[in-house]
């Protein structure tokens, strides 16, 4: 069977408005889970958010690469156009 989660923003948070999302994963990586969150002492709706908030925070390094060369090879023109 697999997990279900809920993720609720209740004005908890320092922004405005909220987003509620609904994932399902497979059995393997419910169990996966919740075993983790058990260890850590937190609910697993909890651990998926900082989970999800941890991956926002931190950009892909290929991302940032590629932003890195497009500002670089740009760089004239965006200071022609300044």
């Amino acid at each position: 069977m697999a997990l279900r989660l809920v993720l609720v923003n209740r004005g908890r948070h320092a922004y405005s408005g909220g987003m509620k999302v609904a994932i399902e994963l497979p059995p393997a990586q419910a169990a996966q889970l919740e075993a983790e969150a058990t260890r850590l002492g937190v609910p697993a709706e909890e651990l998926a958010r900082a989970a999800l908030t941890d991956l926002l925070a931190a950009p892909d390094a290929a991302f940032q690469a590629a932003a890195s060369r497009i500002l670089e090879r740009n760089a004239e023109l965006y200071r022609r156009l300044a």
